[in-house]
Protein backbone atom coordinates (compact mmCIF):
# COMPACT_ATOMS: atom_id res chain seq x y z
CA UNK A 1 0.00 0.00 0.00
CA UNK A 2 1.09 3.36 -0.29
CA UNK A 3 1.40 6.41 2.18
CA UNK A 4 -1.13 8.97 2.09
CA UNK A 5 -2.80 11.88 4.07
CA UNK A 6 -6.78 11.31 4.53
CA UNK A 7 -8.17 14.84 5.55
CA UNK A 8 -12.27 15.16 5.95
CA UNK A 9 -12.74 18.27 8.19
CA UNK A 10 -16.75 18.48 6.97
CA UNK A 11 -19.36 18.29 9.86
CA UNK A 12 -22.54 16.46 8.18
CA UNK A 13 -25.88 17.35 9.59
CA UNK A 14 -27.41 14.20 8.00
CA UNK A 15 -31.25 13.33 7.74
CA UNK A 16 -35.04 14.66 7.45
CA UNK A 17 -36.08 17.79 8.51
CA UNK A 18 -32.16 19.20 8.67
CA UNK A 19 -32.24 22.00 6.39
CA UNK A 20 -34.40 23.92 9.14
CA UNK A 21 -30.86 23.91 11.49
CA UNK A 22 -28.77 26.02 8.53
CA UNK A 23 -29.14 28.98 10.41
CA UNK A 24 -27.16 27.88 13.60
CA UNK A 25 -24.59 26.34 11.69
CA UNK A 26 -23.98 29.27 10.05
CA UNK A 27 -24.26 31.40 13.63
CA UNK A 28 -21.72 29.24 15.15
CA UNK A 29 -19.18 29.56 12.29
CA UNK A 30 -18.83 33.35 13.62
CA UNK A 31 -19.70 35.01 10.29
CA UNK A 32 -21.13 38.81 9.70
CA UNK A 33 -22.55 38.77 6.49
CA UNK A 34 -23.60 35.41 4.70
CA UNK A 35 -23.63 35.25 0.35
CA UNK A 36 -26.68 32.60 -0.34
CA UNK A 37 -25.65 31.35 -3.41
CA UNK A 38 -28.10 29.03 -5.27
CA UNK A 39 -29.25 27.62 -9.17
CA UNK A 40 -32.41 27.74 -11.28
CA UNK A 41 -35.59 28.20 -9.60
CA UNK A 42 -36.11 25.12 -8.04
CA UNK A 43 -35.19 26.10 -4.94
CA UNK A 44 -37.51 28.43 -5.09
CA UNK A 45 -40.28 27.00 -6.39
CA UNK A 46 -39.78 23.99 -3.58
CA UNK A 47 -40.11 26.21 -0.95
CA UNK A 48 -36.44 25.20 -0.12
CA UNK A 49 -34.73 29.31 -0.38
CA UNK A 50 -37.39 30.55 1.91
CA UNK A 51 -37.12 28.02 4.36
CA UNK A 52 -33.26 28.45 4.82
CA UNK A 53 -33.80 32.49 4.51
CA UNK A 54 -36.17 32.01 7.50
CA UNK A 55 -33.35 29.70 9.08
CA UNK A 56 -30.81 32.36 8.48
CA UNK A 57 -33.17 35.48 10.14
CA UNK A 58 -33.88 33.30 13.10
CA UNK A 59 -30.65 33.00 13.85
CA UNK A 60 -29.86 36.67 13.63
CA UNK A 61 -27.64 36.10 10.39
CA UNK A 62 -27.64 39.22 7.54
CA UNK A 63 -27.59 37.19 3.60
CA UNK A 64 -27.08 38.65 0.54
CA UNK A 65 -28.10 35.92 -2.64
CA UNK A 66 -27.21 35.38 -6.24
CA UNK A 67 -28.70 32.61 -8.09
CA UNK A 68 -28.40 31.27 -11.48
CA UNK A 69 -26.00 28.60 -11.38
CA UNK A 70 -26.03 26.26 -14.02
CA UNK A 71 -24.48 22.79 -14.72
CA UNK A 72 -20.88 23.34 -15.77
CA UNK A 73 -20.55 26.62 -14.06
CA UNK A 74 -19.92 29.31 -15.15
CA UNK A 75 -17.18 31.44 -14.56
CA UNK A 76 -19.20 34.71 -15.25
CA UNK A 77 -21.12 34.28 -12.59
CA UNK A 78 -18.16 33.43 -10.61
CA UNK A 79 -16.99 37.06 -11.24
CA UNK A 80 -20.37 38.59 -10.21
CA UNK A 81 -20.32 36.72 -7.13
CA UNK A 82 -16.68 37.70 -5.96
CA UNK A 83 -17.67 41.59 -7.04
CA UNK A 84 -21.14 41.23 -5.04
CA UNK A 85 -19.12 39.72 -2.06
CA UNK A 86 -16.87 42.27 -1.75
CA UNK A 87 -19.58 44.89 -2.04
CA UNK A 88 -21.26 43.41 0.57
CA UNK A 89 -18.46 43.01 3.03
CA UNK A 90 -19.42 38.76 2.81
CA UNK A 91 -17.26 36.75 4.70
CA UNK A 92 -19.22 33.41 4.73
CA UNK A 93 -20.76 32.23 2.06
CA UNK A 94 -23.83 29.35 2.16
CA UNK A 95 -24.11 27.02 -0.95
CA UNK A 96 -28.14 25.42 -1.59
CA UNK A 97 -28.08 23.30 -4.42
CA UNK A 98 -25.91 20.45 -5.92
CA UNK A 99 -22.30 20.16 -7.20
CA UNK A 100 -22.55 22.90 -9.78
CA UNK A 101 -23.39 25.37 -7.04
CA UNK A 102 -20.88 24.12 -4.33
CA UNK A 103 -18.44 24.64 -6.85
CA UNK A 104 -19.09 28.00 -8.07
CA UNK A 105 -19.06 29.03 -4.26
CA UNK A 106 -15.79 27.63 -3.79
CA UNK A 107 -14.78 29.76 -6.65
CA UNK A 108 -16.43 32.53 -5.44
CA UNK A 109 -14.47 31.85 -1.91
CA UNK A 110 -11.00 31.73 -4.00
CA UNK A 111 -11.50 35.15 -5.63
CA UNK A 112 -12.71 37.23 -2.80
CA UNK A 113 -9.97 35.90 -0.34
CA UNK A 114 -7.17 36.30 -2.98
CA UNK A 115 -5.69 39.23 -5.05
CA UNK A 116 -5.97 38.29 -9.08
CA UNK A 117 -8.59 36.81 -11.46
CA UNK A 118 -9.89 33.58 -10.22
CA UNK A 119 -9.41 31.88 -12.96
CA UNK A 120 -5.59 31.64 -12.81
CA UNK A 121 -5.80 28.94 -9.87
CA UNK A 122 -7.70 26.69 -12.69
CA UNK A 123 -5.95 27.65 -15.12
CA UNK A 124 -2.60 26.84 -13.13
CA UNK A 125 -1.31 30.15 -13.02
CA UNK A 126 -0.74 29.97 -9.30
CA UNK A 127 -1.81 28.79 -6.30
CA UNK A 128 -4.59 29.64 -3.84
CA UNK A 129 -3.29 30.99 -0.32
CA UNK A 130 -6.96 30.45 1.22
CA UNK A 131 -11.08 30.77 0.46
CA UNK A 132 -13.91 32.47 2.18
CA UNK A 133 -15.17 29.23 4.97
CA UNK A 134 -18.46 28.11 3.03
CA UNK A 135 -21.30 25.44 4.35
CA UNK A 136 -23.76 23.62 2.25
CA UNK A 137 -27.41 22.44 1.48
CA UNK A 138 -26.92 19.97 -0.40
CA UNK A 139 -30.20 19.00 -3.01
CA UNK A 140 -28.84 16.44 -5.36
CA UNK A 141 -26.14 13.63 -4.52
CA UNK A 142 -23.55 13.34 -7.24
CA UNK A 143 -20.24 15.33 -6.91
CA UNK A 144 -19.08 14.57 -3.71
CA UNK A 145 -18.05 18.53 -3.51
CA UNK A 146 -19.93 19.10 0.09
CA UNK A 147 -16.83 17.51 1.43
CA UNK A 148 -14.44 17.33 -1.06
CA UNK A 149 -11.45 19.45 -1.50
CA UNK A 150 -11.98 20.01 -5.19
CA UNK A 151 -13.89 22.50 -7.70
CA UNK A 152 -14.48 22.28 -11.53
CA UNK A 153 -15.62 25.91 -13.83
CA UNK A 154 -16.13 26.29 -17.22
CA UNK A 155 -14.74 29.55 -18.82
CA UNK A 156 -17.05 30.83 -21.98
CA UNK A 157 -14.52 32.13 -23.29
CA UNK A 158 -13.09 29.25 -25.37
CA UNK A 159 -15.76 27.02 -23.41
CA UNK A 160 -12.91 25.28 -21.04
CA UNK A 161 -13.56 22.99 -18.22
CA UNK A 162 -11.04 23.14 -15.43
CA UNK A 163 -10.62 22.05 -12.09
CA UNK A 164 -8.87 23.05 -9.04
CA UNK A 165 -8.67 21.79 -5.57
CA UNK A 166 -6.75 22.80 -2.22
CA UNK A 167 -7.98 22.28 1.03
CA UNK A 168 -8.88 25.66 1.38
CA UNK A 169 -12.67 24.99 0.23
CA UNK A 170 -13.56 21.96 2.19
CA UNK A 171 -17.25 22.93 3.60
CA UNK A 172 -17.50 23.81 6.96
CA UNK A 173 -19.96 21.87 7.00
CA UNK A 174 -23.12 20.18 4.98
CA UNK A 175 -26.52 19.65 5.61
CA UNK A 176 -27.98 16.63 3.76
CA UNK A 177 -31.46 15.69 4.32
CA UNK A 178 -31.87 12.74 1.09
CA UNK A 179 -35.69 14.19 1.02
CA UNK A 180 -34.59 17.22 -0.94
CA UNK A 181 -33.61 15.18 -4.08
CA UNK A 182 -36.90 13.14 -4.38
CA UNK A 183 -37.91 15.65 -6.89
CA UNK A 184 -34.97 15.46 -9.06
CA UNK A 185 -35.59 14.00 -12.71
CA UNK A 186 -34.69 10.56 -13.16
CA UNK A 187 -32.06 11.17 -15.54
CA UNK A 188 -30.26 13.78 -12.98
CA UNK A 189 -30.73 11.11 -10.23
CA UNK A 190 -29.22 8.36 -12.19
CA UNK A 191 -26.41 10.61 -13.71
CA UNK A 192 -26.05 11.45 -10.12
CA UNK A 193 -25.51 8.07 -9.41
CA UNK A 194 -23.13 7.68 -12.23
CA UNK A 195 -21.15 10.53 -10.74
CA UNK A 196 -20.75 8.77 -7.64
CA UNK A 197 -19.40 5.64 -9.17
CA UNK A 198 -16.94 6.87 -10.97
CA UNK A 199 -15.46 9.06 -8.17
CA UNK A 200 -14.76 5.60 -6.57
CA UNK A 201 -13.82 3.98 -10.06
CA UNK A 202 -11.15 6.37 -11.16
CA UNK A 203 -9.76 5.69 -7.36
CA UNK A 204 -9.59 1.82 -7.81
CA UNK A 205 -8.30 1.37 -11.11
CA UNK A 206 -4.65 2.73 -10.46
CA UNK A 207 -1.52 1.70 -10.79
CA UNK A 208 -0.89 1.04 -6.71
CA UNK A 209 -0.12 -1.35 -4.27
CA UNK A 210 -3.54 -1.42 -2.91
CA UNK A 211 -4.91 -1.46 0.60
CA UNK A 212 -7.52 -4.37 1.13
CA UNK A 213 -9.57 -2.41 3.58
CA UNK A 214 -10.24 0.49 1.43
CA UNK A 215 -10.54 -1.89 -1.71
CA UNK A 216 -13.57 -3.89 -0.11
CA UNK A 217 -15.28 -0.24 1.04
CA UNK A 218 -14.82 0.62 -2.31
CA UNK A 219 -16.42 -2.02 -3.80
CA UNK A 220 -18.76 -2.56 -1.42
CA UNK A 221 -19.30 1.54 -2.29
CA UNK A 222 -20.06 1.05 -6.11
CA UNK A 223 -21.71 -1.94 -5.38
CA UNK A 224 -24.57 -0.35 -2.97
CA UNK A 225 -24.85 2.08 -5.33
CA UNK A 226 -25.77 0.32 -8.66
CA UNK A 227 -28.51 -1.14 -6.19
CA UNK A 228 -30.06 1.95 -5.64
CA UNK A 229 -29.98 3.63 -8.62
CA UNK A 230 -32.43 0.83 -9.48
CA UNK A 231 -34.55 1.31 -7.08
CA UNK A 232 -35.11 4.94 -7.32
CA UNK A 233 -35.75 4.68 -11.23
CA UNK A 234 -38.84 2.70 -10.68
CA UNK A 235 -39.59 4.38 -7.29
CA UNK A 236 -37.86 7.94 -6.67
CA UNK A 237 -39.35 8.74 -3.56
CA UNK A 238 -37.79 5.48 -1.42
CA UNK A 239 -35.91 7.91 1.44
CA UNK A 240 -33.65 4.76 2.31
CA UNK A 241 -32.62 4.41 -1.07
CA UNK A 242 -32.09 8.43 -1.47
CA UNK A 243 -30.10 8.34 1.80
CA UNK A 244 -27.83 5.34 0.74
CA UNK A 245 -26.86 6.84 -2.72
CA UNK A 246 -26.46 10.63 -0.81
CA UNK A 247 -24.26 9.44 1.44
CA UNK A 248 -22.43 7.38 -0.84
CA UNK A 249 -21.59 10.34 -2.87
CA UNK A 250 -19.96 12.29 0.39
CA UNK A 251 -18.08 8.84 0.99
CA UNK A 252 -16.90 8.50 -2.65
CA UNK A 253 -15.17 12.01 -2.97
CA UNK A 254 -14.05 13.21 0.62
CA UNK A 255 -10.57 11.12 -0.02
CA UNK A 256 -11.32 7.91 1.80
CA UNK A 257 -11.89 5.81 -1.51
CA UNK A 258 -8.25 6.48 -2.13
CA UNK A 259 -6.73 5.52 1.40
CA UNK A 260 -3.32 3.67 0.40
CA UNK A 261 -3.63 3.86 -3.24
CA UNK A 262 -1.64 6.54 -5.56
CA UNK A 263 -4.37 8.82 -6.33
CA UNK A 264 -5.74 7.26 -8.90
CA UNK A 265 -6.26 7.44 -12.76
CA UNK A 266 -9.48 10.37 -13.85
CA UNK A 267 -8.01 10.10 -17.08
CA UNK A 268 -12.09 9.79 -17.75
CA UNK A 269 -12.74 12.84 -16.12
CA UNK A 270 -10.44 14.88 -17.76
CA UNK A 271 -12.36 12.93 -21.09
CA UNK A 272 -15.54 14.27 -20.01
CA UNK A 273 -14.67 17.59 -18.87
CA UNK A 274 -13.78 18.39 -22.65
CA UNK A 275 -17.42 17.31 -23.63
CA UNK A 276 -18.83 19.34 -21.18
CA UNK A 277 -16.80 22.88 -21.67
CA UNK A 278 -17.98 21.94 -25.40
CA UNK A 279 -21.01 20.50 -25.75
CA UNK A 280 -22.66 21.24 -22.04
CA UNK A 281 -23.54 18.05 -21.29
CA UNK A 282 -25.05 15.96 -17.55
CA UNK A 283 -21.21 15.24 -16.39
CA UNK A 284 -22.71 11.37 -14.59
CA UNK A 285 -23.60 10.58 -18.10
CA UNK A 286 -20.52 12.00 -20.24
CA UNK A 287 -18.65 9.63 -18.17
CA UNK A 288 -21.04 6.96 -18.58
CA UNK A 289 -20.15 7.74 -22.68
CA UNK A 290 -16.74 7.93 -22.38
CA UNK A 291 -16.09 4.95 -19.52
CA UNK A 292 -16.07 2.15 -21.71
CA UNK A 293 -13.94 3.56 -24.37
CA UNK A 294 -11.23 4.76 -21.75
CA UNK A 295 -11.07 1.33 -20.21
CA UNK A 296 -10.66 -1.12 -23.03
CA UNK A 297 -8.04 1.07 -24.53
CA UNK A 298 -5.44 0.95 -20.97
CA UNK A 299 -6.99 -2.36 -19.48
CA UNK A 300 -3.81 -4.57 -20.94
CA UNK A 301 -1.86 -1.97 -19.08
CA UNK A 302 -3.47 -3.66 -15.60
CA UNK A 303 -5.20 -6.55 -16.60
CA UNK A 304 -5.87 -8.31 -13.11
CA UNK A 305 -6.99 -4.84 -11.52
CA UNK A 306 -9.91 -4.85 -14.25
CA UNK A 307 -10.44 -8.65 -13.81
CA UNK A 308 -10.64 -8.05 -9.74
CA UNK A 309 -13.14 -5.70 -10.48
CA UNK A 310 -15.29 -7.01 -13.04
CA UNK A 311 -15.25 -9.88 -10.40
CA UNK A 312 -15.46 -8.09 -7.40
CA UNK A 313 -17.59 -5.24 -8.39
CA UNK A 314 -19.39 -6.66 -11.06
CA UNK A 315 -20.02 -10.41 -9.88
CA UNK A 316 -18.84 -11.55 -13.46
CA UNK A 317 -17.09 -15.44 -13.07
CA UNK A 318 -13.13 -15.04 -13.41
CA UNK A 319 -11.58 -16.97 -16.30
CA UNK A 320 -7.41 -17.90 -17.07
CA UNK A 321 -6.98 -14.89 -19.16
CA UNK A 322 -7.35 -11.56 -16.70
CA UNK A 323 -8.39 -9.21 -19.67
CA UNK A 324 -11.34 -12.05 -20.77
CA UNK A 325 -12.15 -11.24 -17.52
CA UNK A 326 -11.61 -7.59 -17.77
CA UNK A 327 -13.86 -7.03 -20.59
CA UNK A 328 -16.60 -8.93 -19.58
CA UNK A 329 -16.41 -6.62 -16.53
CA UNK A 330 -16.38 -4.11 -18.92
CA UNK A 331 -19.80 -5.26 -20.93
CA UNK A 332 -21.38 -5.68 -17.23
CA UNK A 333 -20.96 -2.12 -17.03
CA UNK A 334 -22.06 -0.56 -19.85
CA UNK A 335 -24.86 -2.97 -19.70
CA UNK A 336 -25.42 -1.47 -16.35
CA UNK A 337 -25.33 2.31 -17.49
CA UNK A 338 -28.16 1.16 -20.07
CA UNK A 339 -30.36 -0.23 -17.26
CA UNK A 340 -30.37 3.32 -15.74
CA UNK A 341 -30.82 4.82 -19.09
CA UNK A 342 -27.64 6.25 -19.45
CA UNK A 343 -25.05 6.33 -22.22
CA UNK A 344 -22.62 4.51 -23.46
CA UNK A 345 -20.86 6.25 -26.25
CA UNK A 346 -21.49 10.13 -27.69
CA UNK A 347 -24.06 9.41 -29.64
CA UNK A 348 -26.49 7.53 -26.99
CA UNK A 349 -24.80 10.89 -25.07
CA UNK A 350 -26.64 12.78 -27.79
CA UNK A 351 -23.71 14.68 -29.58
CA UNK A 352 -21.74 13.51 -32.23
CA UNK A 353 -19.13 15.45 -33.07
CA UNK A 354 -16.64 15.79 -36.30
CA UNK A 355 -13.30 14.57 -36.59
CA UNK A 356 -12.77 17.93 -36.37
CA UNK A 357 -14.19 18.24 -33.38
CA UNK A 358 -12.43 15.53 -32.04
CA UNK A 359 -9.16 16.53 -32.69
CA UNK A 360 -9.80 19.46 -30.70
CA UNK A 361 -11.53 18.20 -27.87
CA UNK A 362 -7.90 16.27 -27.88
CA UNK A 363 -5.94 19.46 -27.82
CA UNK A 364 -7.91 21.12 -24.93
CA UNK A 365 -7.57 18.09 -22.64
CA UNK A 366 -3.90 17.49 -23.16
CA UNK A 367 -3.36 21.51 -23.05
CA UNK A 368 -2.11 21.30 -26.42
CA UNK A 369 0.04 18.44 -26.22
CA UNK A 370 1.73 19.86 -23.06
CA UNK A 371 0.31 17.29 -20.64
CA UNK A 372 -0.55 13.81 -20.19
CA UNK A 373 -3.60 12.18 -18.55
CA UNK A 374 -3.96 8.63 -16.57
CA UNK A 375 -2.23 7.01 -14.39
CA UNK A 376 -3.57 3.21 -15.50
CA UNK A 377 -1.44 4.16 -18.91
CA UNK A 378 -0.55 8.19 -19.50
CA UNK A 379 -2.50 8.86 -22.43
CA UNK A 380 -0.95 11.63 -24.79
CA UNK A 381 -3.21 13.74 -27.38
CA UNK A 382 -3.03 11.14 -29.96
CA UNK A 383 -4.38 8.39 -26.93
CA UNK A 384 -7.23 10.84 -25.88
CA UNK A 385 -8.14 11.50 -29.75
CA UNK A 386 -7.89 7.51 -30.42
CA UNK A 387 -10.32 7.34 -27.31
CA UNK A 388 -12.66 10.01 -28.14
CA UNK A 389 -13.33 7.88 -31.85
CA UNK A 390 -13.46 4.91 -30.21
CA UNK A 391 -16.61 6.64 -28.04
CA UNK A 392 -18.32 7.55 -31.22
Amino acid sequence: MENFNYYAPTRVVFGKGTELRTGELVRECGCRKVLVHYGSGSVKKSGLLDRICEALENAGVEYVSLGGVVPNPRLSLVYEGIALCKKESVDFILAVGGGSVIDSAKAIGYGVANEGDVWDFYARKRKAEGCLPLGVVLTIAAAGSEMSDSSVITNEEGWIKRGYSSNYVRPKFAVMNPELTMTLPAYQTESGCVDIMMHTMERYLNQADNMELTDGFSEHLIRTVMRNAKILLEHPRDYDARAEVMWAGSLSHNGLTGCGTDGGDWASHQLEHELGGMYDVAHGAGLAAVWGSWARYVMDARPERFARFAVRVMGVEETKDPLETAEKGIEAMEEFYRSIEMPTNLKELGIEPTEEEIRELARKCSFDGGRTIGCVKKLDQEDIYQIYMQAR
